[in-house]
C-alpha cells in the first residue's frame, strides 16, 4: 500500500495524470455552466441598455480605425514585395518547426528545455504545466514566437515613420497582450484545473462579477483592481489633518495642521493633476508627502478639483489657472499674510502650473517663488505610449463625444492608461477576477488608481491639442486669455523631478523639458516609476535617485557623470527649498470660522465619477 502511494505521488508531480482536467460532478458543473451564462446575460444586458439610454457613448471607432490605418502600413511593406512576404512567412515557419522538433527531442531525452521560453520575470507562465505538459508548453511556445515575429515585421519595415512605427509597435504590444493563451479558459492549466476542481463555481463567481463592473460602469467595464470596501477617504486613506479653507465650483483649498512649533516662513502650495484625486500624496501616514512635508516644517495647502460634471464644460486652462491656482494664492495670502510661496506641481498639474506661471510672468504676477515639478511635462515630443491615442481623428472623436455630456467619462481615461501597463493592469485581473473568480485584495494605491474622475470637456481637448498633438507649450503658440505663453519668461528655480521607468512622462521628455524655462534648474532623476518614484518616504530605504550637472544636453550624457543616491529624493527637495529661502516663523492653523467649511479631506475628493 504505501509503495502504491508513492507511485501516485510520484505520477502527480510528473503531472501525468489526466484526473485533474476531467469534472469531479458533470452534473453539477453543467448547472453552474448555466448559472455563469445567466450572469453573462445581466452583463451583456447592461451593456446593451446603457447605449439604448444613451448612457453610454461608443468613441473606439476613431482608435479602431487607426489601429487597422496603422497595421496596413506595416502590411503595404512586407505585401508590396513578394520577396519579403515570403521572407516574413519562413521566418515564422521555421520557428514553428524549431518548436516540432525540440517536441520530438523531448520524448527521448530529458532535460531539454523549451525551444521558446518567456521570460523569468513574465508572471504569465510559471505554472509548472506550462512546461511539462506538451499542449500546453505547445501553445506557450506558438504564442511567444508568434508574439516575437509580430513585433519583428513592425520594426523591419524600413519605410515606416517614427510615429506610424511608434503606434504599430504599440498595437501589437496591446493585441500580443490580449490574445495571451494565459488568459483564455481553455488554453490556461490553472484555469482549466480550478474550473474542474470546483465544477464551474468560479465562473459563476467571476460572471457576477463581471455583470456588476459593468453595472458600475454605467455599460463599460470599469475594472476592479482592489477590494473598494476596505477603504473609505477621511477614515483610512487621506488622514492627514487639516480644514478645507476655501471653496469655489472648481476646487477646494486644504491648509494642513502644523506639526512643528515653528515652519517655514513661505507656505508650500501643490498643484496636483485633475485627472486624479490628490490623495496620492495623502494615501496613509506612512506613504504620505503631505504627512512628511509638514513635518518637516511646512505650512502645507493643496488644490482638490472638483470631479467635473456638465457644469464645467466650458472651463479651460485659463480657468483652471484662475479658479485653481490663482484663488489658491489668493486664500493663502489671506489665510498666513505671505505672498510668496513655494509651489509644487504633479503631472499634468505640473504642466498646468508651468503653463500658469508663464501666463503670471507675461502679466508680472510674482507671487510663486520657486516651482517644483514632479513627473511633469512641458514639451511632448517624447511623450511615450499615449501620444497614441492623439491625432486629429480622434481627437475630433473624443471632442464629439465630450460634446454630447460635457465632460470625458472616467472610465475612458482609466482605460487608457490602464493600457500603457496592460500585462499589469488589465489581465492579470480580467483571469483573476472574471476568470479566476476571486475577488482582488485591498490595496490603497490601487484603490486610489480606480477612483478615476471625469475631465471637462474644453479642459480636455485644450491639453491633448496644445501639447500632445501640437506641442505648443514649449513652442510659445500656447494661447490663454489672448497671450502667448513663454516658458522662457519663468525665471525662478525650478526643481525638475523625473522617474526613471516613466510610463506617462517618460524621463527622456521631462529632461528635455528643462531647457525651456528661463531660471535654474535642478534636474533629479529618481527611481522606480510614475507613482512609486515619486512616493517614496525616506523610511522606506527604497530606491535611488541621481544628481548631477545642469540638464543640457541628452538625459544619457547627463546619465554618465550623475551622482547616484540612496533612497528618497524628499530630503534633497527639502534641502533644495530651504535654500531658497530658510526663514521661519511661528506655526499656523487653519481657521476655524463660525461658518466652517469643513475637515480635510473636504467634500470634493469624496465625489465618485
Amino acid at each position: 500500500m504505501a509503495q502504491k502511494k508513492q507511485t501516485n505521488g510520484a505520477e502527480n508531480h510528473a503531472g501525468t495524470t489526466l484526473d485533474q482536467y476531467f469534472a469531479k460532478d458533470p452534473e453539477r458543473l453543467a448547472q453552474n455552466l448555466a448559472r455563469a451564462l445567466e450572469e453573462l446575460g445581466k452583463a451583456a444586458a447592461s451593456w446593451t441598455e446603457a447605449r439604448e439610454k444613451s448612457e453610454s457613448s461608443d468613441i473606439t471607432a476613431a482608435p479602431l480605425a487607426d489601429m487597422i490605418r496603422t497595421f496596413s502600413r506595416v502590411s503595404e511593406y512586407w505585401l508590396g514585395d513578394p520577396g519579403r512576404a515570403l521572407e516574413a512567412q519562413t521566418r515564422l515557419f521555421a520557428e514553428f518547426m524549431g518548436i516540432w522538433a525540440n517536441a520530438i527531442r523531448r520524448m527521448s531525452e530529458e532535460n531539454v528545455g523549451d525551444y521558446a521560453r518567456a521570460s523569468t520575470t513574465d508572471k504569465r507562465f510559471q505554472d509548472p504545466e506550462w512546461g511539462r505538459n506538451a499542449f500546453f508548453s505547445f501553445l506557450k511556445q506558438a504564442y511567444l514566437v508568434t508574439a516575437r515575429w509580430a513585433a519583428d515585421l513592425v520594426d523591419g519595415a524600413d519605410d515606416l515613420d517614427d510615429i506610424t512605427r511608434h503606434k504599430a509597435r504599440f498595437y501589437v504590444e496591446q493585441i500580443s497582450q490580449a490574445l495571451s493563451p494565459s488568459n483564455f479558459l481553455l488554453t490556461n492549466p490553472e484555469l482549466y484545473r480550478e474550473t474542474m476542481a470546483s465544477d464551474g463555481e468560479n465562473l459563476v463567481r467571476g460572471m457576477r462579477m463581471l455583470a456588476e463592473d459593468i453595472a458600475a460602469g454605467k455599460g463599460d467595464l470599469k475594472l476592479r483592481q482592489s477590494d473598494s470596501s476596505k477603504f473609505k477617504v477621511g477614515e483610512n486613506i487621506a488622514t492627514t489633518p487639516g480644514r478645507v479653507v476655501a471653496r469655489n465650483d472648481l476646487v477646494e483649498v486644504l491648509q494642513y495642521e502644523p506639526a512643528t512649533k515653528n515652519v517655514l516662513k513661505r507656505p508650500l502650495l501643490i498643484v496636483p493633476p485633475w485627472i486624479n484625486k490628490f490623495y496620492i500624496l495623502d494615501l496613509n501616514p506612512k506613504r504620505s508627502f503631505i504627512r512628511w512635508a509638514v513635518e518637516q516644517g511646512h505650512t502645507v495647502f493643496v488644490i482638490s478639483w472638483v470631479n467635473p460634471d456638465e457644469r464645467h464644460a466650458r472651463l479651460d486652462w485659463a480657468d483652471y489657472i484662475d479658479q485653481g491656482i490663482r484663488f489658491a494664492l489668493d486664500t493663502i495670502e489671506a489665510a498666513t499674510g505671505e505672498r510668496q510661496v513655494n509651489a509644487m506641481g504633479y503631472c499634468v498639474g505640473g504642466t498646468l502650473l508651468a503653463a500658469g506661471l508663464a501666463l503670471m510672468a507675461a502679466e508680472d504676477d510674482n507671487r510663486i517663488a520657486s516651482a517644483t515639478l514632479l513627473t511633469t511635462q512641458v514639451d511632448f515630443t517624447f511623450a511615450g505610449d499615449l501620444k497614441v491615442f492623439v491625432d486629429e481623428d480622434q481627437i475630433r472623436a473624443l471632442d464629439a463625444a465630450m460634446r454630447e455630456r460635457g465632460y470625458l467619462d472616467a472610465t475612458r481615461m482609466a482605460t487608457a492608461f490602464n493600457m500603457l501597463r496592460a500585462g499589469d493592469l488589465i489581465w492579470p485581473y480580467v483571469v483573476n477576477n472574471y476568470l479566476r473568480g476571486q475577488a482582488p485584495l485591498p490595496f490603497d494605491l490601487l484603490y486610489w488608481n480606480s477612483d478615476s474622475t471625469r475631465l471637462a470637456a474644453a479642459n480636455h481637448s485644450y491639453y491633448l491639442r496644445n501639447c500632445y498633438l501640437e506641442n505648443n507649450l514649449s513652442r510659445g503658440r500656447a494661447i490663454l486669455r489672448g497671450k502667448a505663453l513663454h516658458l522662457e519668461q519663468i525665471k525662478i528655480p525650478i526643481f525638475n523631478l523625473a522617474t526613471r521607468e516613466d510610463h506617462i512622462a517618460p524621463a527622456k521628455s521631462v529632461f528635455l523639458g528643462s531647457r525651456f524655462f528661463g531660471g535654474p534648474v535642478e534636474f533629479v532623476l529618481a527611481g522606480s516609476g510614475h507613482i512609486a518614484g515619486v512616493i517614496n518616504p525616506p523610511e522606506m530605504k527604497k530606491y535611488q535617485f541621481w544628481t548631477g550637472a545642469e540638464p543640457d544636453g541628452e538625459l544619457a550624457d547627463w546619465m554618465a557623470t550623475a551622482t547616484e543616491n540612496a533612497g528618497s529624493w524628499w530630503p534633497r527637495w527639502h534641502e533644495w527649498i530651504v535654500a531658497q529661502d530658510d526663514k521661519k516663523v511661528k506655526a499656523r492653523k487653519p481657521a476655524k470660522s463660525k461658518k466652517s467649511l469643513g475637515e480635510a479631506p473636504g467634500d470634493y475628493v469624496r465625489i465618485r465619477a
